[in-house]
């Protein structure tokens, strides 16, 4: 008679199988009722400046300042964006804002992967003290540099000229340090140390093995930074004139008059609000799929 060997110690439980583990794992998570309340409320107090900025955009300046206010948009919209054309030059500074925001995003993704690599997975002297120099930048308020940078602009020749705006923003402290955390995680010690043994040099590695893996954290990076560029008011106001401006500084013209047209104002901030609108809307499934692929990496 054969004997039969239990497959499980008597008095312990079942061993789950992979397939309940991947199920358990995948579960959708359901909120409460109040969640949805809490999150629908930060919604729309988030939406509310960008629907007031429409409705602005699209009345008369007497019916901006009615008590209390119209909360439909009015007929006025097409009629300020011509408006807002004809005060100033909108299309060079959305194009200038372009090609401005391009370069900044572009060089400080380069250089803060270049440097985050570098000082999250090379050996080299000082490499401590250079990464707290970079951050110790952060410190200094931006303000401070002002002076200086624009007799430097001026000296070379830049001012009112987009190089001044371009080249002192390629590299920031933030972005070395945002690549240098996410390669520090997401970078295994092994796969640099295999491309060793393979013979490759640290831009081979850098071309092959980091760029793939540090594509989400460049994606958010670039981001950020083409944000943060797009909307940059001060350096700009500074060392640009009405003649080249950027779209900050062209809505700024726009309030210039003795009694500004706060309607005409509201319809070049949508104008120049639109185009970024624009790119979200096109990257922002992968934008936001890079995020989720760098959380589950890191």
């Amino acid at each position: 008679m054969a004997t039969v060997i239990p497959t499980t110690a008597p008095g312990r439980p079942p061993r789950r199988g992979r397939r309940s583990g991947v199920n358990m794992a995948g579960k959708q998570m359901h909120g409460s009722k109040l969640t949805y309340v809490i999150l629908s409320v930060v919604v729309l107090i988030s939406i509310f400046p960008f629907y007031w900025t429409i409705l602005a955009a699209s009345t008369s300046n007497t019916e901006i300042n009615k008590v209390p206010p119209n909360w439909l948009p009015g007929g006025n919209l097409f009629k300020n964006f011509r408006a807002a054309l004809d005060n100033v030059d909108m299309g060079k500074a959305l194009l200038n804002s372009l090609i401005v925001s391009g370069c900044v995003a572009a060089g400080t993704v380069l250089f803060a992967t270049l440097a985050g690599f570098a000082f999250a997975k090379l050996r080299f002297r000082f490499r401590n003290v250079l990464l707290g120099l970079t951050i110790g930048t952060m410190m200094v308020p931006y303000q401070l540099g002002i002076v200086p940078l624009f007799l430097l602009m001026t000296k070379l020749g830049w001012s009112d000229h987009l190089e001044a705006v371009i080249f002192p923003t390629l590299v920031s402290a933030f972005g070395v340090f945002f690549m240098r955390q996410y390669l520090l995680n997401a970078l295994p010690d092994e796969l640099v140390e295999a491309g060793r043994v393979d013979g490759a040099s640290s831009l081979r590695i850098f071309i092959s093995v980091v760029l793939p893996i540090a594509r989400p954290a460049m994606a958010v990076l670039g981001m950020l930074t083409f944000m943060a560029s797009w909307n940059d008011f001060f350096w700009p106001i500074v060392v640009l004139t009405s003649d080249n401006p950027t779209v900050q500084v062209a809505i700024d013209n726009l309030g210039s008059g003795y009694v500004p047209d706060e309607s005409i104002i509201m319809a070049g901030t949508l104008l120049g609000t639109l185009p970024v609108l624009a790119v979200f809307v096109l990257l922002g499934r992968q934008i936001v799929g890079g995020i989720m692929q760098g959380a589950v990496k890191g």
